[in-house]
């Protein structure tokens, strides 16, 4: 699903994809389009990814025809996209909360990066997740917010020395992750920096698409206790692979001998809990179409399963357990007020509803009663949206600005489960 489009990029001045529509399709220039439905959404960017002036085409459903529509076809021409619009980046929300506005710093971080290139050259401003979010924590701090959150959605991952490093920001020197050899040694991957950035409240949000390095950051902060895990069980990618390239065995063949991609080793958190399979548990959970049998590695039948370890050794910030019944009561009560989230919770009952049907009429009419339905559901919900948007021209376009409930109003809730948590711990 398109998320959100930035502006000035090449989706937007093609203006022909918009949010909420969904891709099922990724073709490069005039080659055949791949089907990317049930892909992880890191392996579908890598498909749309490519050279600058080149073209890729996307199939796309519309979200404002419905999803019995026929499906279009466009082409857009990539260019340079700034490492700016990758890198992590922050926003400060505004959380009212018995009739005080509580600021609440937001950081988004799509994936876990580092300029390998600038920082093998000796670069010493060479950019990465967390030299940037140590940054962001500065500026925030600057603006006096009473909370952080660290959004994770969609990051399928990275580099894991990143995400050794970010939980190195929030905690003391300690372990992070553990590493298991498949020969059975295991390694710790420790952070050294006794140094916190950031000692405040603090939340992250995941969902069924964060994986890999992100599970390993939100995993090390639920067993330190160094803050509360929102959202959704996340993906539970915890293997490390490694490619060897067949040419070294058989030199004659070159190119055409191909790649092998070997399991070497598994993650574990330091409480000794594999992420394999079972991913990360939010403490707080928030209302999900994702079922996790059906999407994330341990729907895969060829997947290792979930095992443990011995725990390592290190010492928690606090045990948040005892506020988490209060937390999930404060967010259920809320939700059920929040037009959104019923919003959200009709169409989740209405894909249970109709992901297992097995008939469907052919009839024209029928079809199209069906289809009007549809669409006279979305006119009422888009109108009652409209009393709380305002428009901004960028780029002479006109650009309808959401409010933060319909935009994201998993990141509004997110914001008063924190303050929830502000509050509790004062």
């Amino acid at each position: 699903k398109v998320v959100n489009i930035v502006p000035g990029g090449p989706a937007f001045k093609a203006d022909n994809i918009h949010e909420e529509d969904l891709i099922t399709g990724v073709g490069q220039g005039n080659e055949e389009i791949v089907d990317v439905i049930g892909w992880r959404i890191d392996d579908v960017v890598d498909l749309i990814r490519g050279d600058k002036g080149t073209t890729v085409r996307l199939t796309i459903l519309r979200a404002d025809k419905g999803i019995d529509s026929k499906p279009d076809t466009i082409s857009i021409v990539r260019d340079k996209v700034k490492l700016e619009e990758q890198a992590a980046q922050k926003k400060i929300i505004t959380i009212r909360e018995n009739d005080t506005d509580f600021k609440i710093g937001v950081i988004e971080i799509p994936s876990f990066y580092v300029d390998f290139e600038a920082r093998r050259n000796g670069e010493t401003d060479y950019r990465s997740t967390t030299r940037d979010v140590r940054k962001i924590i500065a500026e925030l701090e600057e603006e006096k917010v009473d909370g952080v959150i660290v959004d994770l959605r969609n990051n399928g991952g990275g580099a894991l020395d990143e995400a050794v490093e970010l939980t190195g920001l929030f905690i003391e020197d300690g372990p992070v992750v553990q590493v298991r050899q498949s020969n059975g040694d295991i390694a710790v991957e420790k952070d050294p920096d006794p140094s916190i950035a950031y000692k405040g409240p603090l939340a992250v949000v995941i969902n069924r698409y964060s994986a890999s390095a992100s599970e390993i950051f939100s995993g090390a902060i639920q067993d330190y206790g160094r803050g509360v895990i929102l959202g959704e069980q996340s993906y539970g990618k915890g293997t490390v692979q490694n490619l060897i390239d067949l040419a070294r065995f058989v030199p004659s063949a070159g190119d055409q001998s191909g790649q092998l991609k070997l399991t070497i080793a598994k993650y574990y958190r330091i409480n000794g809990s594999s992420t394999q399979n079972l991913g990360v548990i939010p403490d707080v959970a928030f209302p999900s179409a994702v079922d996790p049998n059906e999407y994330g590695e341990s729907s895969i039948p060829s997947a290792l399963k979930w095992d443990q370890i011995q725990t390592s050794q290190f010492k928690k910030y606090g045990d948040l357990s005892s506020i988490f019944p209060s937390l999930i009561a404060k967010h259920q009560e809320r939700i059920l007020k929040e037009p959104e989230f019923n919003y959200l919770m009709q169409d989740i009952e209405e894909y249970k509803e109709n992901k297992n049907k097995t008939e469907f009429s052919l009839n024209e009419n029928v079809r199209k009663k069906e289809r009007d339905e549809s669409e006279e559901k979305r006119k009422l919900r888009d109108e009652e949206r409209k009393k709380f948007e305002t428009i901004e021209i960028i780029d002479k376009k006109e650009v309808t600005k959401k409010t933060l409930k319909e935009e994201d109003p998993f990141l509004e809730e997110s914001g008063h489960v924190l303050v929830d948590l502000l509050l509790s711990q004062s």
